[in-house]
């Protein structure tokens, strides 16, 4: 909060105020139907998949266009998306969480024109720029990590692997075919910045080595003490080590505590995690963040390690599009994958989805927080 030079009065603390000094506020951009009727919505439909309708207590009605997008945009990408936005929307467009592009219009007449426009749309290869989908009971976007492209612990690709599998999936994205709605994440480390801890699939990079240790410029490069209090699990701690003939400050790794989290790397860059054959995917299933007819689940591991197999990730493709189509054909309508696999049983979920069960899939802890955690709106006294 920021106020003009004049001074403040404490007596009428408003006057004079500044407010609008960062952003641009958000309401400016909403397009004039959502503007008049924020917070006045009676009901909405899916009219087909990628269209949606809202009905306001007004009659108005706001016709929304979903269109897949990438995390990763050039500028000319995003200027063609502004281009359609001026010429069917009157300039106004939104990103969804899951990097979906949605095109909102205030009349029936002008949805399939739009429709038309994106589908057209295509790039040199032949893939649509401007697939229309996502919505209901379909694949929508995988939302993802940063991987190789920018992050300095990833032990998979983010954008590689999420292009391969949804290549494979494309068919769920463009219809409503599955049960219920499906969603896949991608973390390219287990610091999970990405939803993969409750997401229907969920695609994790998994380091499996601890960090190699650079002896001669560890000390000249990091701050010991930062390196050994960022360990979660105080894996780390301060040794003297030989090197070339002579004593140096350094440290020492107690392998069985290690997670593989690269914590430490983040502090030292003397400490690198990256290993070629250590590194690949761990698959996850199970988990959602609705409360729809069960509470939110945490998603388990199904599939303990992929190695990583750029650039097409054929064994991760290949073992999500099982699972997908196992939980099509075998799920009930409404039913979300956690919630088929725990009504057949977890043996049946992979009898089904034909994968194989090993000892590393075993999950023995429980928190005892666990039992007394408020995890949805379903509370227990």
């Amino acid at each position: 909060m920021a106020f003009v030079s004049s001074g403040y009065d404490p007596d009428k603390p408003m006057e004079n105020r500044i407010s609008d000094i960062g952003p641009r506020k958000y309401d400016d951009f909403y397009p004039p139907v959502i503007a008049a009727n924020k917070g006045k919505w009676l009901h909405h439909e899916i009219l087909k998949p990628g269209v949606l309708v809202h009905v306001a207590e007004s009659g108005d009605k706001v016709f929304t266009v979903r269109a897949g997008g990438a995390r990763l945009m050039s500028t000319t990408h995003i200027r063609e998306i502004c281009e359609i936005a001026e010429k069917h929307c009157d300039g106004y467009v939104r990103f969804t969480t899951r990097n979906n592009i949605e095109f909102m219009v205030d009349s029936q007449d002008k949805v399939d024109p739009l429709v038309t426009d994106l589908e057209s749309r295509k790039f040199a290869g032949g893939s649509y720029k401007f697939p229309v989908g996502g919505t209901g009971t379909s694949i929508t976007n995988i939302v993802h990590t940063q991987g190789w492209i920018h992050c300095h612990t990833p032990a998979t690709d983010a954008s590689g692997p999420v292009k391969a599998t949804m290549d494979v999936l494309f068919d769920y994205y463009k219809e409503h075919k599955l049960p219920a709605k499906l969603r896949v994440s991608l973390a390219c480390c287990l610091n999970m910045c990405g939803a993969v801890h409750c997401s229907d699939i969920a695609i994790l990079g998994y380091h499996r080595k601890p960090p190699l240790l650079d002896h001669e410029y560890l000390d000249k490069l990091c701050e010991i003490p930062l390196a050994i209090a960022a360990c979660p699990t105080a894996a780390i701690k301060p040794s003297k080590v030989e090197f070339q003939g002579q004593k140096v400050n350094s440290v020492a790794v107690k392998e069985e505590r290690c997670m593989f989290c690269g914590n430490c790397y983040t502090m030292c860059p003397s400490m690198p995690l990256a290993d070629t054959e250590g590194d690949g995917i761990v698959i996850m299933a199970g988990g959602k963040v609705s409360n729809r007819i069960s509470a939110p689940k945490f998603s388990k591991v199904v599939v303990a390690f992929i190695p990583n197999e750029a650039p097409r990730w054929p064994k991760t493709t290949e073992t999500i599009k099982q699972i997908v189509e196992a939980y099509e054909k075998d799920a009930n309508k409404y039913e979300r994958l956690g919630e088929w696999a725990e009504r057949i049983g977890w043996e049946r979920f992979f009898e089904k989805c034909e994968l194989p069960f090993t000892h590393h899939l075993i999950d023995d802890f429980r928190d005892p927080a666990y039992f007394t955690w408020r995890q949805s709106t379903l509370f227990k006294f």
